[in-house]
């Protein structure tokens, strides 16, 4: 006998694309991360900036997702300027304007709910438009998983077990975060990080079309 799956539809407060046509990265690819490893230890650190390291970025960027996504949910787009580079700020602005209550509520992360994060992809980029100084940037690519709740659980001395993505009770609350960060580093520039790319996704949406 021959069983048909049944499509399920769509759920109603999916998460759309914060910034479409943007890939869905959820786990570190082991060359990429050799490759981290490299251009943060061999040429970020002892030619573009003495103080980096990857750690302390991956632990101050955690900080800018929670700002950042705080304000993106209150349509406080205003605030994100120097966090986030100006030209998505349009692109955010068109989703949130189609975005339900519930659904911006899902976009807000607590820093303490963040329970698995890694830089997927560390850039370099030389621009030599200006022919008297050559530009300098870095770009990295995080990713951040979360679960809503979790330091509320943590507080009360509970830890989710390690199967929660299998299970209907936490594949509710579970969130991927994907944000792109870039600083220049160009001689006499005093840069900050700001963030050129982002993106929420709950695995559990792309489950229930397949």
């Amino acid at each position: 006998m021959f069983f048909q799956r049944k499509r399920m539809a769509p759920p109603a407060n999916k998460l759309p694309q914060l910034m479409p046509n943007l890939p869905k990265i959820v786990w570190p690819s082991l060359i990429k991360s050799i490759r981290n490893f490299i251009l943060a230890t061999f040429i970020i650190k002892p030619y573009l900036d003495r103080e980096f390291n990857l750690p302390d970025f991956v632990a101050g960027s955690k900080k800018a997702v929670e700002v950042v996504s705080r304000k993106i949910a209150e349509g406080d787009l205003k605030s994100l300027e120097g966090l986030v580079t100006n030209d998505i700020i349009p692109t955010l602005q068109k989703t949130l304007s189609l975005m339900t209550l519930s659904q911006r509520e899902q976009i807000a992360i607590n820093v303490d709910d963040i329970y698995f994060s890694f830089p997927y992809q560390v850039g370099i980029i030389f621009n030599d438009e200006d022919d008297k100084v050559q530009k300098r940037f870095v770009e990295i690519t995080m990713v951040y998983h979360s679960l809503k709740g979790l330091s509320v659980m943590r507080s009360r001395g509970e830890e989710p077990p390690l199967n929660m993505g299998m299970l209907p009770e936490y594949q509710q609350k579970i969130s991927i975060c994907n944000y792109r960060f870039i600083r220049e580093f160009t001689k006499g520039v005093d840069g900050d990080w700001t963030i050129n790319l982002l993106n929420h996704f709950r695995p559990i949406d792309d489950l229930e079309e397949k």
